[in-house]
């Protein structure tokens, strides 16, 4: 169950990134005034989805040890980038793609519980 919590709050948080990359790209193609800014529909859906990624953050928190979790968080580094690569259509190189790997290697090793 707290690997199901903890892979949730990652999924929450990188749906949170992805909807503020929506929302600013809104705002860029047609700047509109506070208001307008303050209603976006992206916006409301990237702070509802970060506080509800904060919130199973503070449920997992209360099952595993922060050494163990937070690493688990690295995750989105990795998700971020495979969004920003196949939904935002952004270049990754192979320098990247060899760090990604270096990401889920570490997860991986800190994951394991003794």
């Amino acid at each position: 169950m707290t690997l199901v919590l903890l892979l949730s709050a990652c999924l929450l948080t990188c749906l949170g990134q992805i909807a503020q990359k929506l929302a600013v790209e809104a705002w860029r193609r047609s700047p509109e005034s506070i208001t307008g800014v303050l209603t976006s529909v992206w916006l409301w859906l990237a702070l509802g989805c970060l506080g509800g990624g904060m919130l199973l953050w503070l449920l997992v928190l209360q099952h595993l040890e922060v050494g163990v979790a937070y690493p688990m968080l690295a995750l989105n580094f990795v998700l971020i980038t495979l969004s920003g690569r196949y939904l935002f259509k952004e270049s990754v190189d192979l320098r990247h793609w060899a760090g990604l790997l270096m990401i889920l290697l570490g997860v991986i090793l800190l994951g394991r519980q003794p």
